[in-house]
C-alpha cells in the first residue's frame, strides 16, 4: 500500500466552505477538559459545569502529577460523571485508566499504542488519539482501532503548548470520507466555536472557555449551546 505525506495529500482551503454536514452523524457535543490544576472543592465546580447543559465527555488532565495524586483526585470525579452519564476520560496514562476502571484513555503521540491500549482496557473503553495537524496520522490511528481523533490546536492556547495550527477543513474532509468521530481541540470559546462546528467537528474539546468564564462554569458551558444547535 502505498503511504501519502499530508503535503502530498494537501487539502482545498476552501473545503469546509463547500461541507454540508451529514444527517447520519448526531450533533456536535462538549467534550470537558479539566484546568491544569485542581483542588478537592473542584467536584463542586464540575458539577456546576454539567449543570449548564450536555457534556458527552469530561477529561482528566493534569501534566506533572503523580499517579498516586490523580488516583485520589479522580474518584468524586468519576463517581459524578457516573451519576450524570459523561464518559470519564484519564489522559496520557493506558496504565492509570486500567486501574481506575475509566470509561477512556486520551493518547498523544508519545502516550503509548492504541492496540496496546485495546488488548489492556477491553472492547468497550474508549480510545483518543491526537492527531495533531496531521490526515496520515488520523489514518494511522484510526487503523489501530482508536474511537475518535482530535484535531488541533485551531485557535492559540494558554492550557499547552501547541505546534500546529490545522485548518477547519480538515474536519470536513475526515467526516466526508471516515465513520469516526473527531474531535476538535485548542482554544475553542463560544465565540469561535462556529466554524468548527460548520466544519463538521463531532465534538468540541474546551477547558479555559468554561473554568474561566466570568459567569462560572455552568455559564461556561450553556455560552456553548446556541453554537452546538446549529
Amino acid at each position: 500500500m502505498t503511504e501519502f505525506t499530508d503535503e502530498e495529500l494537501a487539502l482545498d482551503p476552501h473545503f469546509a466552505d463547500r461541507f454540508e454536514k451529514h444527517n447520519r452523524r448526531p450533533p456536535c457535543q462538549l467534550y470537558l477538559i479539566s484546568p491544569p490544576a485542581i483542588d478537592a472543592a473542584f467536584v463542586d465546580r464540575l458539577a456546576a459545569a454539567f449543570d449548564g447543559g450536555d457534556v458527552a465527555a469530561f477529561q482528566l488532565r493534569l501534566k506533572g502529577v503523580d499517579d498516586e495524586a490523580i488516583a485520589r483526585a479522580a474518584e468524586p470525579l468519576q463517581n459524578l460523571c457516573a451519576d450524570r452519564d459523561v464518559a470519564f476520560i484519564i489522559n496520557d496514562s493506558i496504565a492509570l485508566a486500567q486501574r481506575l476502571g475509566a470509561d477512556g484513555v486520551h493518547l498523544g503521540q508519545g502516550d503509548g499504542d492504541p492496540r496496546e491500549a485495546r488488548k489492556l482496557l477491553g472492547p468497550s473503553v474508549q480510545i483518543g488519539v491526537t492527531c495533531h495537524d496531521s490526515r496520515h496520522l488520523a489514518m494511522e490511528a484510526g487503523e489501530a482501532g482508536a474511537d475518535y481523533v482530535a484535531f488541533g490546536a485551531f485557535y492559540p492556547t494558554t492550557t499547552k503548548e501547541t505546534l500546529y495550527r490545522p485548518d477547519p477543513s480538515i474536519l470536513s474532509w475526515w467526516v466526508t470520507v471516515f465513520e469516526l468521530p473527531c474531535v476538535a481541540i485548542g482554544g475553542i470559546t463560544a465565540e469561535n466555536a462556529a466554524p468548527l462546528v460548520a466544519a463538521g467537528a463531532d465534538f468540541l474539546a474546551v477547558s479555559g472557555a468554561v473554568w474561566s468564564h466570568a459567569g462560572g462554569p455552568g455559564a461556561g458551558v450553556a455560552a456553548f449551546a446556541p453554537v452546538l444547535a446549529r
